[in-house]
């Protein structure tokens, strides 16, 4: 006797739930599938892509062919190559980035925002860094102390540092007047204790949203500083300074300049979705019910 299935079995129940979850999470997972499928790429790039500082001097500005899949630039060096490699500092510093300035504000914000004797003194500083532009309080750093990677992300993450720590400090100040918050501390509950275990954890859903949007900013602004070249050495492949020594070959090879700045549109359209849609899956206000 044939046994019919129907929507009541295990079977068809879970591929019904995981249906559901695709629908109503698709941001969070085509964002955060892109974005394993760049990580993987770059991480992979020794075993797979070659050297991508090999010239060959025949081949300069030639258009794609069996040897150089997205042709070559103007010193001979393959570009799909170079490609790939420029993937790893993009992703390295926009990472970087978007952690160190997550961990400073989130620990900035949330002494100002529980401690009430400092909070004035330090939103007044934090005043007065957003005021200055990211990309000029970026060159300034960067033209004092040098170029280089570990400068580099410095320079990117302090200017993204107070818009971490408001974000936190306004949770803060919200969760501190919460009965549970406020009967921890007439329990006499000490300090560290009741930010570990009662405040911390309200910050930690919005705190990942925005570090991801600090790391899409932290991408592009690499990319610019690159490409006026004072970001990362010009030897080290990256996607700003590839654009930058391809702008005036547009005409002759424009893929020189085109796989890079595709490259660089997808990653941060991939960051902003996932971010996106973390959005969505934290906050009960946005989230999309289907």
């Amino acid at each position: 006797m044939a046994i019919s299935t129907s929507p009541t079995q295990p079977g068809a129940q879970d591929g019904f739930r995981i249906s559901v979850l695709a629908r109503r999470h698709a941001l969070v997972l085509t964002g955060g599938g892109l974005l394993v499928l760049l990580i993987l790429a770059a991480l992979l790039a020794p075993l797979y892509a070659g050297d991508p500082g090999r010239m060959d001097p025949f081949a300069r500005l030639q258009p794609p062919s069996s040897d150089h899949w997205l042709g070559a630039d103007n010193l001979g060096r393959d570009v799909l190559v170079r490609t790939v490699y420029g993937a790893r500092i993009s992703l390295l510093v926009g990472l970087s980035s978007a952690l160190v300035a997550s961990l400073a504000g989130l620990m900035i914000g949330i002494v100002a925002g529980y401690v009430r004797a400092v909070d004035n003194l330090v939103m007044r500083f934090m005043d007065a860094l957003m005021s200055i532009p990211t990309i000029l309080l970026a060159i300034a750093l960067i033209s004092i102390t040098g170029s280089g990677i570990g400068i580099l992300v410095f320079a990117i993450a302090l200017p993204e540092i107070p818009g971490v720590t408001r974000l936190v400090r306004s949770i803060v100040l919200s969760v501190r007047e919460r009965p549970y918050v406020e009967a921890a501390v007439c329990g006499g509950a000490r300090l560290p204790k009741i930010l570990w275990r009662h405040v911390l954890p309200s910050t930690l859903p919005p705190l990942m949203v925005q570090s991801a949007i600090v790391c899409g900013t932290a991408i592009l602004t690499e990319a610019g500083l690159s490409f006026l070249g004072i970001g990362v050495p010009p030897e080290i492949p990256s996607w700003g300074n590839m654009i930058s020594s391809s702008r005036l070959y547009l005409s002759i090879a424009p893929l020189t300049l085109f796989a890079p700045g595709i490259c660089l549109a997808v990653t941060v359209l991939a960051v902003n979705l996932f971010g996106d849609g973390l959005r969505d899956l934290f906050d009960p206000r946005t989230k999309r019910r289907r």
